[in-house]
C-alpha cells in the first residue's frame, strides 16, 4: 500500500504536514515556489513565550514533537522575558532553513523549489494533480494547502502600502496561487478593526550590525532590548498588526528588538528617518522587509473553509494548514495544525477515522474556537494565537495553560492520545 500526498507551500504548516504525513508512512511531495523553506518563518524566531509552552509540550506528547526538538537544538536565547511575554525561545533565523531542509530529506519528503503550483485538474470535487508555473503535474491521493494568506503583490499594494519588499519575495518568485482557490472554492478573508482587508505582519528585522556596539552587546547577552521612544517619535500602528499579541503601548511607546540573528523590531514598520533619529540606530538598516520604513506584507486575505480535522469543506482530498486554516498567528500555531493535516490526510486515504483533537488540550480548543470565532463579525476581524490576545486569555480562563510539563503529559495520556502522531497507520507491502 502506498499513499502520495502533495503539499503546496514550504512555510512552517507545509514542512509539517510533510512531516506529519511522512510519520504515517506516506510518500510526501512538497512543492514551494520561492528556493528556501518555512516562508515567514525565515524572519520570525519567536517560540514557546505564553501559551506556545503548553502547546509545543502537548504536541511533543501527542507524538508530533521532533520538529520542535529541532528548533530547540537551534536556539540563540532561552526563557527571553519582553512586554507582555514570558519564557521565549529565540531560534537563529539565519541556520533555521538549512536544518529543516536536511530533517525532511532524511525522513524522505521530495522537495520541489522554484514549483509555484499555478492550476489545479479536477475531478468534480476531487482533486487529480496540480501543475506548476513551468509544466510540470504532481498527482496524488490527498493534497494540502499550506499556501499562507499573503501576497500577492496587488493586495499589498491594496490593502497596505504597496509592496515592501519582503521575505516572501514576489516579485523574484512569483506571488501566493491559493490551491483552495484553484480548486473553485470560496476562501474567508479576515478584516482590522478598521474595516480593511487582511492585517498587516507585526515586524521588522534590522541588520543588526548597524547597530550601536551598546544595543549589539545588549540583544546578544539578554536576547532583548527595551528602548523608551520621546513621544514625538513614537509610531501607533496596533490597529494595523496581524500580531494583535504585540499591540500594547508598550510596542508604541519603545522600541523593542529580539536577537534572532537579525534584529527583530517589534513593529510592522517605522520610518527610516525617525528611526535614525535614536541614539544607536543612526546607520540603523532594514533587513526584511526592505522596505520596512515604508510598509510590510498584508496577510490574511485567502483562508480556507474547514472543519476541525482540517479537512477544506467542499472538496473531497484536500485539507488545510497554518493561516489557511484561519486567522492564526504564529510559528507554533502553523506546525501544529500541518502536523494534524498531515496525520488526517493519510488516515482518510487509508480509510480510517480522521483525528479531531479534544478541546481539553489547548491545541484541540484552538482550533475548534478559531472556526467558531470566524462565523461571527466580531470574531473575523481578531487574530488568535496560543501567545496572547484573546486566544491566550482563554487558555487562561480554562486551566489551559500549564507550564508543568508531567501535567501536561497526563492530560495527553487522559484522552488516550499519547504517541498518536507517530502510530503509523501505512505499510509498504
Amino acid at each position: 500500500m502506498s499513499i502520495e500526498v502533495v503539499i503546496a507551500g514550504g512555510g512552517w504548516a507545509g514542512c509539517a504536514a510533510a512531516y506529519g504525513a511522512v510519520l504515517q508512512g506516506a510518500k510526501v511531495t512538497l512543492l514551494e515556489k520561492t528556493d528556501m523553506l518555512l516562508g515567514t518563518g525565515l524572519v520570525g524566531g519567536i517560540m514557546r513565550n505564553n501559551g506556545r509552552y503548553t502547546a509545543t509540550e502537548e504536541m511533543i506528547a501527542l507524538g508530533g514533537g521532533e520538529i520542535f526538538r529541532i528548533i530547540d537544538e537551534n536556539i540563540r536565547h532561552k526563557n527571553v522575558e519582553f512586554p507582555g511575554h514570558e519564557h521565549a525561545s529565540l531560534y537563529d533565523v539565519g541556520k533555521i532553513s538549512g536544518v529543516i531542509y536536511r530533517f525532511l530529506k532524511k525522513i524522505g519528503t521530495k522537495i520541489e523549489f522554484q514549483a509555484r503550483m499555478s492550476k489545479v485538474q479536477m475531478d468534480g470535487k476531487r482533486i487529480l494533480n496540480v501543475q506548476t508555473d513551468d509544466g510540470r503535474k504532481f498527482g496524488g491521493e490527498m493534497f494540502i494547502d499550506a499556501t499562507g494568506s499573503a501576497g500577492p503583490m496587488n493586495n499589498c499594494r491594496k490593502f497596505g502600502n504597496g509592496c515592501a519588499m519582503c521575505i516572501l519575495r514576489c516579485p523574484s518568485f512569483g506571488g501566493r496561487i491559493s490551491l483552495t482557490g484553484e480548486a473553485g472554492i470560496p476562501e474567508i478573508q479576515g478584516k482590522r478593526a478598521n474595516g480593511k482587508l487582511g492585517a498587516m505582519s507585526g515586524s521588522c528585522k534590522l541588520f543588526k550590525e548597524s547597530l550601536s556596539g551598546e544595543i549589539i552587546d545588549q540583544l546578544e547577552e539578554k536576547g532583548v532590548a527595551v528602548i523608551p521612544l520621546p513621544e514625538d517619535l513614537r509610531e501607533n500602528h496596533l490597529s494595523e498588526k496581524a500580531c494583535q499579541q504585540y499591540a500594547l503601548d508598550d510596542f508604541t511607546e519603545n522600541i523593542i528588538l529580539l536577537d534572532t540573528g537579525h534584529a527583530k523590531l517589534m513593529t510592522s514598520y517605522f520610518p527610516i528617518d525617525k528611526l535614525r533619529r535614536i541614539p544607536g540606530f543612526e546607520d540603523a538598516r532594514y533587513e526584511d522587509p526592505y522596505a520596512g520604513g515604508k510598509g510590510n506584507s498584508i496577510r490574511y486575505m485567502a483562508m480556507s473553509p474547514r472543519d476541525n480535522s482540517l479537512k477544506v469543506e467542499g472538496a473531497e482530498n484536500l485539507y488545510c494548514a497554518g493561516e489557511k486554516a484561519g486567522l492564526l498567528v504564529g510559528h507554533t500555531e502553523a506546525i501544529v495544525t500541518g502536523i494534524l493535516a498531515g496525520y488526517n490526510s493519510v488516515r482518510e486515504a487509508s480509510g480510517l477515522e480522521t483525528l479531531i483533537l479534544p478541546e481539553s488540550l489547548a491545541v484541540g480548543d484552538m482550533i475548534a474556537f478559531v472556526k467558531k470565532e470566524m462565523g461571527t463579525e466580531e470574531g473575523i476581524e481578531r487574530k488568535y494565537t496560543f501567545s496572547g490576545s484573546v486566544y491566550f486569555k482563554r487558555m487562561k480562563d480554562r486551566g489551559l495553560y500549564l507550564m508543568d510539563i508531567n501535567k501536561i503529559k497526563k492530560k495527553v495520556e487522559m484522552v488516550g492520545l499519547k504517541g498518536v502522531f507517530s502510530n503509523r497507520v501505512v505499510h509498504d507491502l
